[in-house]
């Protein structure tokens, strides 16, 4: 009895097995296409990256970025050596300032 219920319902199970298998190839397809169309770097079968391929305008993309990056953490480090230079001004004028202002009102009587 089991048998021929399993029977009645099997064209109707391997009908939603392969809907799903399809589902599951459509969505992967899907996916592929976004990750190419939005500049995504696709991985192979073992995760290894198969693009963007390294041709010559990507190396000298490179090289000039990282030229940039060295300009600008060196701009960087002048900037906080002159932001350090400012505070050390800062701390040491109120100090100052703060005993000017105490030699001004004299002893206290």
């Amino acid at each position: 009895m089991a048998e021929e219920m399993l029977l009645k319902f099997l064209p109707f199970l391997i009908a939603g097995g392969l809907l799903v298998g399809a589902m599951g190839i459509v969505g992967w397809v899907y996916t592929t296409r976004l990750r190419i169309k939005h500049g995504y770097p696709l991985e192979g079968t073992w995760g290894q990256t198969v693009y963007p391929k390294t041709d010559q305008e990507s190396v000298e993309r490179i090289k000039l970025l990282s030229q940039e990056n060295a300009q600008l953490r060196a701009e960087l480090g002048s900037i906080k050596d002159r932001l350090g230079n400012v505070e050390k001004i800062v701390v040491e004028d109120s100090h100052k300032l703060g005993a000017e202002i105490e030699a001004l009102r004299g002893p206290a009587n």
